[in-house]
């Protein structure tokens, strides 16, 4: 289960995050690619935009469901918080 304690840096403020277990397998990306991207430099995914219609929810919540090492991550509603760590 992803922990929202040690997401990865570069994810935008909300819901759905990926924390440090990401091993850049591709799944998040395939599923939902106009939230998830990669970091090049890092190689981990990261959420560049939140879903802003019901389906690009339905495709991050699939995303999520799909990930092999559980790194995906949704809070529901609530904001980040501000003391999360950030994958260096």
């Amino acid at each position: 289960m992803a922990d929202p304690r040690d997401r990865v840096a570069g994810s935008v403020p909300g819901p759905y995050y990926v924390d440090t277990q990401c091993i850049d397998c591709d799944v998040c990306r395939v599923t939902a690619p106009d939230n998830f991207e990669r970091d090049e430099a890092r190689g981990f995914s990261f959420v560049f935009r939140q879903p802003v219609t019901p389906e690009e929810e339905t495709l991050c919540r699939e995303a999520m469901d799909c990930c092999p090492v559980e790194a995906i991550g949704s809070d529901g509603d609530a904001p980040p918080d501000s003391s999360q760590s950030e994958r260096k």
